[in-house]
């Protein structure tokens, strides 16, 4: 079973007891508060879950593989995240 950031906030709004509208506020004051942590710099740790981070990419060159030209990547920060044991084990089936 898949899901996505609507089915999160139906989910979390049933599990709370509030309406969806609810839910889905805190749905989206989550994210906001994690993309604000990253663009500034910080890191956010959620126990159980794992740690989102931003991690700087150094500049380089790769190549244009339609035309094989060379092209110059700039230097720029990315999304990083890493599990936390409780969530690698629990997916792993221990």
């Amino acid at each position: 079973m898949n899901m996505n950031k609507a089915d999160l906030a139906a989910a979390l709004a049933e599990r709370l007891g509030v309406t969806k509208a609810d839910g889905e506020r805190a749905m989206e004051l989550l994210i906001e508060s994690i993309t604000g942590t990253l663009k500034s710099g910080g890191e956010v740790s959620i126990a159980g879950l794992g740690i989102f981070a931003a991690k700087a990419r150094a500049a380089r060159e790769a190549r244009n593989p339609r035309t094989g030209e060379t092209v110059k990547v700039p230097a720029t920060n990315v999304p990083k995240f890493r599990a936390a044991k409780a969530l690698k084990d629990a997916v792993g089936g221990k």
